[in-house]
């Protein structure tokens, strides 16, 4: 599993990020503060707090982490 934090800070990225997830065979959640969401789900994403960093949870292997984090890297919060 690999995981990591992004800012989504538009509409546009939202949808942009929700495309990348749903292209993807494996499951991809996104966890702010005690809610875990699908990150396949728009509406899932609209519930959350938007203003903070979100933690994204790939459940694949490895390279499935490494693969999608740079479809999404415009996205993600360097740490």
């Amino acid at each position: 599993m690999k995981v990591f934090d992004i800012q989504l800070a538009s509409i546009n990225d939202v949808k942009s990020f929700v495309n990348a997830a749903c292209m993807q065979p494996f499951d991809i959640d996104i966890v702010s503060g005690r809610y875990i969401i699908d990150a396949k789900s728009i509406m899932g994403i609209f519930s959350v707090d938007l203003s903070k960093p979100i933690r994204v949870e790939v459940h694949g292997t490895e390279e499935d982490g490494a693969e999608f984090y740079k479809t999404i890297k415009d996205f993600a919060i360097e740490s």
